[in-house]
């Protein structure tokens, strides 16, 4: 499946779902050298993938789709609404932008998942009828349990 992502991410964009595709020219991947295991390796070379991409100027994005990510996606967002995104966890340059493009995928498409109206519903009249009945048995008991004084 990472093979299969990074086709897309390099012919035509990051494909989000079938309906949103961010084009590959809005994505800045950038490398820099990572820090952690790997000897004297680490200082030689970039694997540390730094992925970033501006919602807000974003063209491949409707007015609502960008609307409901800068709002849901508003802690992970700088002042100009830019998501940044960086992985470190492999020692491979490639690994780790595959990762990088899979997390922001998830990321958005989780971000854009509008959740399901609530409807108002009401009790059935059996379920009220029930309840206020067992209310009044429990009254019942606990009156029946008082103390009534000496008559």
């Amino acid at each position: 499946m990472a093979e299969h992502r990074e086709q897309e991410s390099s012919e035509g964009g990051l494909r989000i779902s079938p309906l949103l595709t961010i084009p590959a020219h809005e994505l800045t991947i950038h490398a820099t050298r990572a820090g952690g295991p790997g000897g004297q390796h680490v200082n030689t070379s970039s694997t540390r993938v730094e992925l970033t991409w501006c919602i807000a100027t974003s063209r491949a994005l409707t007015q609502a789709q960008r609307e409901r990510l800068l709002a849901r996606l508003a802690s992970r967002l700088d002042s100009a609404g830019t998501i940044r995104i960086v992985s470190a966890e492999t020692r491979s340059q490639r690994q780790n932008r595959l990762r990088a493009l899979e997390r922001l995928a998830e990321m958005i498409a989780a971000a854009l998942v509008v959740p399901k109206v609530r409807k108002k519903t009401r009790p059935t009249r059996g379920s009220v009828e029930q309840r206020l009945s067992e209310k009044k048995r429990q009254t019942e008991r606990k009156t029946n349990r008082r103390w009534r004084g000496e008559d």
